[in-house]
């Protein structure tokens, strides 16, 4: 019995080891397929995510970028064929002799060498290294005759840059160049899309538009082995060039702009006075882009930073000039708009003004005798406008010259480095200087002198102001398929569709018909300080103020002199200015000029608004027939 129990006790305990340990084979083997489940099911894509990652490689290219073309559709930033020389390090048999060869074919110095091998040390085994970027078609008929004995060497032909009509695009476009840490870090499309030789832009609209035109890369994927050699290319990924960007500006205007500025320091804006388009922006000396594609030589960079004349600044909108006396339009339309004056008040001028001890000059010695609001303008009278300024005071001239964009950016959705300028009133001194405003000040402001700066930009949009009849427009530099042409926009304006209390400038549009006229006598009529450049034929017919402006205040002495502008040393030469609109009947441009010590600006900027004006309006027709982005012959 006994036994029978301990038997029955022995299978129980048997029956229950081969319970669990069956049990414990299910658990594992359940495990186990639960787990190949998971890995080849569930993480299938993980793992053949992570087993192409390291079966796969990709090769990335440089992206093309976008072209940028004036308004007819000309390449002004553009992309040619150039002739490289990679290498892939992880086909390089022996970098040394490799480099050795090179350096006999490509008559490489010892500091590119180095160079080459600094930058192998930063570069995974299969990013390529640039030896290379602008090989001449001689040298890369070399490289490819000797392939056999090059193992590693890759010459390439890709596409780089360029910029076909040199410098006279540069203060616009900016240039491109290889971006640095901080380019890469501060833009994510630039740090998606690096790869070794890429180009991004470092100024202008080169830079601004940099998301446009950047474009997206060329990728070859291919297999590796286990060493990560290549063994197979699986496919080619064309990318996509960036988006092509049409700008406003006229290419013979601007090749004009850049020939009447040969030579001398200074800047040319035109503008379409009911659009708001800029035609051309010419900032003098210039600098050509294409230097720094590839990398500018030291001798090249020192040339361009060591001239007086400073190119690297763009005087069109960087340039801070007092406006001399192309500001009286708008010290009279103040006036005139503040009921302080009328057409008939006259100043009797001697040549000289005396104020509280302090004498103020008119440009000319023995004056102009009694004058009145258009033979002031005519003559640029500057006794009649330092009793004009004292009587309308400094505060209300302010409020009229910002509405006329001075003291204001005007590009500044394009151009980062546009200045403000500044046009001073009593608030402004106290605020900054921590002085009271005195009389004297008052009236030199009313000349153009003083603590008032403008950029060429702003007296090109004032003008523009002035002669489409005191309406707001919005400048621009980019075409924007506005569905309202310029001449729409003037019709509407003359149909009293676009007028309300934000667009009109003035309240009395008579009062900017007195200024139009007085500055169409200033160019058109006998003893109007720019006469001498005026054009008879009413197609070409413009009105324009000259301006001169001090850059060292005149002595005594050197008043007595009356030195000729040869006579005086550079830099102590005035400023020569000129503000014009045309054509006179029927106005659609204006136009500003400064040339730095360039003296009178009767004399010197007033003949240059001849050539342009001619060819400006001969060109209209054909900026109409363009309005659509049609092509047309040119």
């Amino acid at each position: 019995m006994i036994k029978e129990n301990l038997n029955i006790r022995k299978t129980d305990i048997i029956n229950r080891r081969m319970f669990v340990i069956g049990a414990a084979k299910i658990i594992i083997f359940g495990g186990i397929i639960a787990r190949l489940f998971f890995l080849q099911i569930t993480e299938n894509k993980k793992y053949l995510t992570l087993s192409d990652k390291n079966r796969i490689r990709e090769w990335k290219l440089p992206s093309v970028r976008g072209n940028i073309v004036d308004y007819f559709g000309n390449v002004i930033a553009g992309n040619l064929k150039v002739y490289q020389l990679h290498i892939i390090p992880e086909q390089v048999e022996n970098f040394n002799y490799l480099l050795s060869r090179l350096k006999i074919l490509l008559e490489l110095s010892n500091k590119k060498i180095s160079e080459i091998i600094k930058l192998r040390t930063e570069l995974k085994p299969w990013e390529s290294l640039i030896v290379s970027e602008n090989l001449s078609w001689e040298k890369f008929v070399k490289i490819n005759n000797h392939l056999y004995d090059l193992v590693g060497a890759k010459p390439v032909m890709t596409i780089s840059r360029n910029y076909p009509f040199s410098d006279i695009y540069t203060h616009i476009l900016g240039y491109v160049s290889e971006p640095n840490e901080e380019d890469i870090l501060q833009n994510e499309t630039i740090k998606e899309r690096f790869v070794p030789g890429m180009k991004v832009g470092k100024l202008g609209l080169e830079k601004k538009l940099e998301d446009q035109l950047i474009g997206t890369n060329d990728i070859q994927r291919y297999e590796v082995n286990a060493y990560g050699r290549r063994v197979n290319q699986l496919n080619y990924q064309k990318g996509q060039q960036g988006s092509e960007i049409r700008l406003t500006l006229d290419t013979e205007i601007q090749k004009l702009s850049a020939k009447l500025l040969a030579n001398k320091a200074g800047s040319i804006s035109v503008m379409d006075i009911y659009s708001g388009e800029v035609l051309a922006m010419h900032s003098s000396p210039s600098y050509d882009p294409n230097l720094f594609l590839f990398g500018i030589s030291n001798d090249e960079w020192e040339l361009i930073i060591n001239n007086p004349l400073k190119p690297l600044i763009n005087k069109t909108l960087s340039g801070l000039y007092s406006p001399g006396s192309t500001i009286k339009p708008i010290v009279a339309l103040s006036a005139l708009e503040n009921k302080i004056i009328t057409p008939n008040f006259k100043v009797n001028c001697t040549g000289k003004i005396e104020l509280y001890g302090q004498t103020f000059h008119c440009w000319k010695e023995k004056g102009h005798g009694t004058v009145d609001l258009k033979n002031a303008m005519k003559q640029s009278c500057d006794t009649y406008f330092y009793e004009t300024a004292r009587l309308l005071g400094v505060d209300r001239l302010k409020i009229t010259a910002e509405k006329f964009g001075l003291g204001k950016k005007v590009l500044a959705k394009y151009f980062d480095i546009e200045k403000q300028g500044l046009f001073p009133n009593t608030i402004w001194k106290k605020n900054n200087l921590g002085k009271g405003w005195v009389l004297g000040e008052t009236l030199i402001t009313g000349i153009g002198q003083g603590y008032i700066q403008t950029t060429p930009i702003q007296l090109c949009l004032m003008t523009a102001l002035i002669a489409n009849g005191g309406y707001k427009i919005e400048p621009k530099i980019i075409v924007n398929n506005e569905p309202l042409s310029s001449l729409e926009v003037k019709r509407n304006i003359e149909a009293q569709k676009l007028i309300n209390l934000e667009s009109q400038l003035v309240k009395d549009k008579r009062n900017l018909e007195i200024i139009q006229k007085a500055m169409f006598s200033s160019t058109n009529e006998i003893r109007g300080t720019s006469y001498r450049s005026r054009i008879d034929n009413p197609k070409y017919q413009f009105a324009g103020k000259t301006g001169t402006a001090q850059v060292k205040r005149i002595s005594k002495r050197e008043r007595e002199l009356d030195l000729k502008i040869d006579q005086i040393p550079y830099n102590d030469r005035d400023h020569a200015l000129y503000v014009a609109y045309g054509p006179y009947v029927n106005p659609r441009y204006a136009l500003s000029i400064i040339i730095e010590h360039g003296g009178s600006g009767s004399a010197t900027a007033a003949p240059m608004a001849k050539e342009l004006f001619k060819l400006i309006i001969d060109r209209e027709e054909l900026r109409d027939k363009q309005l659509n982005f049609e092509k047309i012959n040119i």
